[in-house]
């Protein structure tokens, strides 16, 4: 968990400094010969239908409910990392691999279909 400097941004991107699951392997994330760390951005609203698994506040850092945006995933430059905070419960980082896994198309035929 950490919170990014999202700006610039353009489009339908989330804006501001806002928190984050950080998406990238925490080995690769400290290796300084890979600047960027993928992200995805949270917010408080609830999504509808896949890919916006909720987080709890508490032990992630989180002072309410929130929901990580897996549509919106970006890389950013460590930069723009402002703050690093919380870690997230077992079952958090599982819906949230599921959900990547559908949104990349990574498990195979039907993936996306895995939770409608």
């Amino acid at each position: 968990m950490a919170v990014i400097d999202l700006e610039p941004t353009g489009g339908h991107e989330q804006r501001g400094m806002r928190p984050c699951v950080v998406i990238s392997d925490p080995d690769v994330s400290s290796d300084q010969r890979f600047p960027p760390v993928c992200v995805a951005p949270l917010t408080g609203t609830p999504g509808q239908g896949l890919l916006y698994p909720e987080l709890a506040p508490g032990k992630s850092g989180l002072a309410r409910t929130s929901f990580a945006l897996i549509d919106h995933l970006r890389s950013v430059d460590k930069r723009r990392v402002r703050r690093v905070f919380g870690e997230l419960a077992r079952h958090e980082v599982a819906a949230i691999d599921e959900e990547l896994t559908a949104f990349l198309g990574l498990g195979g035929k039907g993936s996306w279909e895995h939770s409608s």
